[in-house]
């Protein structure tokens, strides 16, 4: 028996020429859970909520509540709510889905190599990456709607004097810092402990890996709750970017 470990997920078939990984097959089908978990209650709301009802509304409410206390009541916290709570709940259920007993059993046979048909989402770079420049391009957005697109530049490119052209350079290398910043933790975090708990598994089948499991578990929601306050630190940022510039 040998422990095959790769960076990049691997490829389960084609659709017209595009690539079907395991992690994308796997984010599907999270996407999906999620818009029947959240969409079809919608629809039928009830007035006396049962017990499941009560758990999204206090869930959503206990967000809401949480996004207000950073970035303030009002239009911003509602308008922000959605971004941030998407990231949220699809990052931690992403990860906790890692957790599913039997997964790891379902395999497909790709031309003589036994590929598994479950992966961590979050353990793609590339799917982490396009939540990240998501992320990104919202706070630059807010940011020039904010100050101006005059002033937005002004932040990066200012030839008062030496100082501040460098300065400038410094902000403009900060934001590119972001994407690494955001990215690398989320992704190195679900990796390392998708590979650690792999080897734990394969080293010592039973009881020891248990411990690793737990932490694994817990940075599962520390690293989804990390992304989504980060992205709402940096959203709050840049909608305070007028006050700072002035």
């Amino acid at each position: 028996m040998e422990l095959n470990i790769s960076l990049a997920p691997d490829i389960l078939f084609n659709i017209a020429g595009f690539p079907i990984t395991n992690t994308l097959l796997w984010s599907f089908v999270l996407s999906l859970f999620l818009i029947l978990v959240f969409v079809l209650p919608a629809r039928n709301l009830k007035m006396i909520p049962g017990k499941f009802q009560s758990f999204l509304e206090m869930l959503i409410d206990g967000s809401y509540e949480f996004i207000e206390s950073i970035i303030g009541p009002g239009k911003k916290a509602r308008r922000v709510f959605p971004l941030v709570f998407t990231i949220f709940i699809f990052a931690l259920v992403a990860n906790l889905a890692v957790y599913i007993p039997g997964q790891a059993a379902v395999t497909i046979n790709r031309g003589g190599e036994i590929v598994s048909v479950f992966r961590a989402v979050m353990s793609d770079y590339g799917m982490v990456l396009v939540m990240t420049l998501i992320s990104v391009l919202v706070v630059q957005v807010v940011a020039i709607a904010t100050a101006g697109p005059w002033k937005y530049l002004g932040r990066f490119i200012n030839f008062k004097n030496p100082l501040q052209f460098f300065l400038g350079i410094m902000e403009l290398i900060g934001e590119f810092t972001k994407i690494i910043s955001l990215s690398f933790r989320l992704f190195g975090n679900i990796f390392a402990g998708e590979v650690l708990g792999a080897v734990m598994l394969f080293l010592f089948p039973f009881f020891v890996p248990l411990p690793f499991m737990f932490l694994g578990l817990l940075t599962a929601v520390v690293q989804a709750f990390v992304f989504a306050v980060l992205t709402l630190v940096f959203i709050s940022m840049a909608s305070e970017m007028e006050v700072e510039l002035e």
